[in-house]
């Protein structure tokens, strides 16, 4: 019995576009070895977990094997975490001085008056390498000597939404891989019965920022790529539990059908996509029971728990950051989680009050977990924001705040071939624009990919004509000053 797909002039015209798009993406995967590798495992009846990645062999030997970005959502102040400024804190309440600010972007104090504000707390010295961090931070500031502080930032969008973009996926195009996805495209995952990139979110404070899917999409990728959201209260995946009355035979025996119908159109149309929906069946099939047996605490010791402060049922950054442990631990490539909110236009003081407690105690502790476990030197650990906050205040009285800034902000890196207790970078005495060692997102991603073992510049796909890539078309460079 012929496809009236494959004979049908009408249906052809009418679908040409996919179609096409389609034979664009079978020639992209047939020249990364995806499509070989899902259809090899699709004859045989398997899952096709053995794709390689992308970048196949390694362009380096790499120094991480997975990465967990700690998004503080919202844009924390450098001011008052890792950027100590004590010529502002002279400063503070007196006019900004004009030569500094003249033709920059602000977002909400265009055309105001523009006033010093002081750090909104102190600073002490930490470890051997004797580096300021602030009050706020005490646990992360006693495992200084782990990380890399980078204080010489600088971002393209000022707002949070593009901001987000641009510091995910390296554009402020909506539609673009994000980079958790680039990383398993490259790489591949070693999990065999979890996503290879996951998505976890906490909030707290005056008014979260909402973060929207697209941050942690495949764009142009395959679907399989996309990354997938945990919840950490109620079940962790949605539909992850049978139905009632269907048990996991049932299920089982449904799935199987299901593959053997696809494999059977995967065979006549050679579409890549089908073969990606027999993948993501067999994985949802087994994230059955992986993900409850993951989303379950109770075998973590009373001193873990404590140690992370975490709530488990509780979507919390503790329990997140938590999570994230168990999920590198079971070979999850990428694990991006997103706490907010650090947007504190008014009232800093109270929310920094509020927020910054649980994120440095789960933060500290994410690292301590990792190394007395032996996985802190093969997973990269990044913690910041998509931007930082200006040092002219905004509002006045206890409502007071720092608004939007792009020109200089801090983050701190440690683990995965990083080297520890080193500032890299510095702003201005104001802490307004970055002056030394300026590190952009860009080369931010590049060092990120170099320490999974893969050269920015050669990790391409092709699409709508240009060789694209998480690091665009500008210049960047992998930070190897902060390499160990």
């Amino acid at each position: 019995m012929h496809d009236p797909l494959m004979i049908h002039r009408r249906t052809f015209l009418a679908r040409s576009g996919l179609s096409l798009g389609g034979a664009a993406v079978a020639g992209l995967l047939a020249r990364d070895g995806l499509a070989a590798a899902i259809s090899a495992t699709a004859r045989s009846g398997g899952a096709a977990d053995t794709y390689p990645g992308a970048v196949f062999p390694l362009h380096h030997p790499p120094r991480a094997k997975s990465v967990i970005f700690l998004c503080l959502a919202g844009g924390p102040s450098h001011l008052e975490t890792f950027d100590y400024k004590p010529v502002l804190e002279k400063l503070d309440a007196q006019e900004m001085p004009q030569s500094v600010t003249a033709g920059q972007p602000i977002a909400q104090l265009q055309g105001q008056k523009l006033v010093c504000l002081g750090p909104r707390t102190t600073f002490s010295r930490h470890g051997e390498s004797g580096t300021p961090v602030s009050d706020f931070f005490p646990r992360l500031g006693g495992l200084v000597d782990r990380l890399a502080i980078v204080r010489s930032m600088v971002t393209e969008q000022i707002n949070h939404d593009p901001a987000h973009t641009f510091m995910n996926c390296g554009t402020a195009l909506s539609g673009r891989p994000s980079m958790g996805a680039w990383v398993t495209y490259g790489l591949g995952s070693e999990a065999e019965d979890l996503p290879g990139f996951v998505v976890m979110t906490s909030k707290m404070g005056r008014s979260p920022q909402p973060i929207a899917a697209r941050q942690w999409h495949s764009g142009f990728l395959p679907g399989q790529f996309q990354g997938v959201e945990f919840a950490t209260s109620g079940a962790p995946v949605h539909y992850v539990d049978n139905p009632p009355g269907v048990s996991s035979a049932h299920q089982r025996d449904l799935i199987d059908t299901v593959a053997a119908l696809e494999h059977h159109r995967l065979a006549r149309l050679a579409d890549p996509e089908i073969a990606t929906r027999v993948k993501q069946y067999e994985l949802a099939f087994r994230m059955q029971a992986s993900v409850p047996q993951l989303a379950d605490l109770s075998g973590e010791t009373a001193e873990t728990i404590a140690l992370y402060g975490a709530e488990p049922g509780k979507a919390t950054v503790g329990t997140n950051c938590l999570m994230a442990r168990r999920l590198v631990e079971r070979g999850v490539r990428f694990v991006h989680l997103y706490h907010s909110d650090w947007d504190h236009h008014g009232g800093i003081d109270k929310h920094m009050r509020e927020i910054c407690p649980p994120t440095d105690r789960a933060a500290a502790a994410l690292l301590t977990d990792l190394e007395r476990r032996g996985l802190l030197d093969e997973t990269l650990v990044v913690i910041g924001g998509e931007f930082g906050r200006t040092p002219m205040g905004q509002g006045k009285g206890a409502e007071i705040g720092r608004d939007h800034h792009i020109k200089g902000f801090s983050m701190a890196l440690a683990g995965g071939g990083i080297k520890g207790g080193i500032v890299h970078g510095a702003t201005d005495d104001f802490g307004y624009n970055a002056v030394q060692d300026v590190v952009h997102v860009r080369d931010l991603h590049a060092t990120m990919l170099h320490l999974l073992g893969i050269d920015h510049a050669k990790f391409t796909v092709e699409y709508q004509g240009l060789d694209s890539k998480l690091t665009g078309v500008e210049p960047a460079k992998p930070v190897k000053a902060l390499f160990a």
